[in-house]
């Protein structure tokens, strides 16, 4: 009898939500967009705009669901994206460790140039 697959521990995963990326392989190759969801469990993350598939939906007159063909975003590999600085370079993820008042903390930087990814607020 096969043995029951092990779920993969979550990946580390240096994209958030709400950043730019740019799709560097695949079907939308060369297409960039804003990061909507992040899913660790399966390496996969949702792109505004990228790796559109077409949903059939049956219409549902008491939840107010229209039917018809809907587009909308499938996941995307995380290998398949590449981060996008505030200046639209792309460019890998690294870490740096500042400290600051005595408290210490990793920051993102692009390490293309250097700059912090970090989002104020």
């Amino acid at each position: 009898m096969p043995r029951a697959k092990q779920p993969e521990p979550p990946r580390r995963i240096r994209i958030k939500k709400n950043d730019v990326v740019k799709v560097i392989s695949g079907r939308d190759k060369g297409k960039t967009g804003r990061v909507i969801s992040v899913n660790r469990g399966t390496g996969r993350l949702i792109v505004e705009g990228v790796h559109l598939v077409k949903r059939h939906t049956r219409a549902n007159p008491s939840r107010q669901i229209k039917g018809g063909i809907a587009e909308r975003e499938s996941p995307i590999h995380v290998s398949n994206v590449i981060m996008l600085t505030p200046g639209g370079v792309a460019t890998r993820i690294g870490f740096r460790v500042e400290t600051a008042g005595g408290k210490t903390r990793r920051v993102r930087i692009a390490r293309k140039t250097g700059e912090t990814l970090e989002r104020k607020g």
